[in-house]
């Protein structure tokens, strides 16, 4: 059963944009998650991913392609690896993989 995708905005003390993901991100819903990352802000953002499940190659495509103005917070386990194989951490400011 797949956890529904859920995304919200917020600002940081320092004034720096957060969108907050939690849920499932892959093909189904890849469009809603550039479209949100499109309308947070044009300024660097802190994409919180801590509450994802679950990241399919759609997903992955999403954050390379904002890569260059993204900065991520990943706590779970199995994010992690799928980020790193990816590459992604080479390109992205990463908190939270060990």
């Amino acid at each position: 059963m797949t956890t529904p995708l859920t995304l919200s905005t917020s600002r940081r003390e320092d004034g720096s944009p957060v969108l907050t993901v939690t849920g499932e991100i892959d093909m189904n819903n890849a469009d809603t998650f550039t479209e949100a990352l499109t309308s947070a802000s044009e300024e660097p953002l802190v994409l919180d991913l801590t509450g994802v499940d679950y990241l399919d190659s759609a997903g992955l495509t999403v954050l390379f392609v904002n890569a260059e103005r993204i900065r991520l917070l990943v706590a779970t386990p199995l994010l992690g690896p799928v980020l790193k194989i990816s590459g992604l951490t080479e390109l992205v400011t990463t908190d939270g993989i060990s």
